[in-house]
Formats: structure tokens, sequence, C-alpha cells
């Protein structure tokens, strides 16, 4: 029976078989974090590394997105995702707003809740901001706590087939990982 860090692998891989999919962040072609290892089938050329700037990740992101492609921008810690909170509310959660429909790019989103377990890291790296992130994206972002192995799979796969094109932030729990 898959545990929840087989469930990840799966639907990296599913998400790696899109030619329109491009993994972007932190730990995405170097190992430095469990994210890494959940996306060992994914193809490097769809992955680009990026140096710790989380603002600028986001603002990329969306022009990845405006430009037809469907990124995975990828956020080892939450913690540091609220550093792209700038990009994420002011712009992708208004730009359809904005662009009176014009433009509604869709930018999936993925993050963790980083584990206490065996080691607690400290508040700066195992926070969860998800009511934060709900009540800064007003509705128009889907914010979605992975909480359980048999919603990973369809969560993502909703993301990656909105019919809305709505951008969706999925949120991952570390202490999770490695549990059925």
């Amino acid at each position: 029976m898959a545990d929840y860090f087989d469930e990840l692998i799966r639907v990296m891989t599913y998400l790696g078989e899109n030619p329109k999919v491009k993994f972007i962040g932190q730990s995405v072609e170097f190992d430095g974090h469990a994210l890494y290892k959940s996306m060992k089938n994914v193809p490097m050329e769809s992955r680009l590394e990026l140096p710790v700037f989380e603002d600028f990740q986001m603002g990329m992101s969306i022009g990845l997105a405006l430009g037809g492609w469907i990124p995975v921008s990828i956020y080892p810690r939450m913690d540091f995702l609220i550093v792209a909170a700038n990009q994420i509310t002011n712009h992708l959660a208004n730009i359809k707003k904005v662009s009176k429909g014009g433009y509604n790019p869709r930018v999936i989103i993925r993050t963790s809740v980083g584990a206490k377990e065996p080691l607690n890291p400290g508040p700066q790296h195992c926070q969860d901001h998800t009511e934060a992130l709900k009540l800064l994206c007003r509705g128009e972002i889907n914010v979605v706590q992975l909480l359980d192995k048999n919603q990973i799979f369809d969560e993502y796969k909703l993301a990656l087939n909105r019919e809305d094109g709505k951008s969706t932030i999925l949120i991952e729990y570390g202490d999770l990982y490695h549990k059925g």
C-alpha cells in the first residue's frame, strides 16, 4: 500500500509527463530537500533550479504561465513562501480582474510545512500559514492542505486540469512524508 510520499512520487511523475509543465524552485535539480526525491521520475529537462529568491521565483512563475507553460513553483518550506506573498496576493490573485479577463495564468505552487520529527528545526522552518494564505488570496487562488495521502493525486491532477484556470497552492506536510 502506498504511503504519503509514494503518492507524491506518483503525482510528480504524472505532472512530469505533461510537456507544458515546468518545475522551478529550490531542490529541483539538486538534492537538498525531501521534495527533490519525490521528483525522481521527472525529466531533468523539465526542471529549473533557482537560487533562494522567493519573490522573484513567483514573478518568474507568473511569467511562465502567461507564456503558456504550467509552472510547478516549488517552495520547500511554507515559511519562505511568505516571502513571495507580494507576487501571490498582489499579482497572481488579481491578474484576471485587472486584465478584465484577458489573462488568467495558472501556477501550481507546491510547498511543505516542515517536519518536526525526528528533529524540530525551529519555528522559522515548520510553521503552517494556511489560514493566512486563504485570507490573503480571497478565494482567487485555491489553497489546499494535503492532510491525507488519498487526496494527493486528485488535488494535483485538479490543479493541472482546472477548467477555470485558477492557480492552486498545495500544502504538504513533512511529518507525513513517511507515514501510511
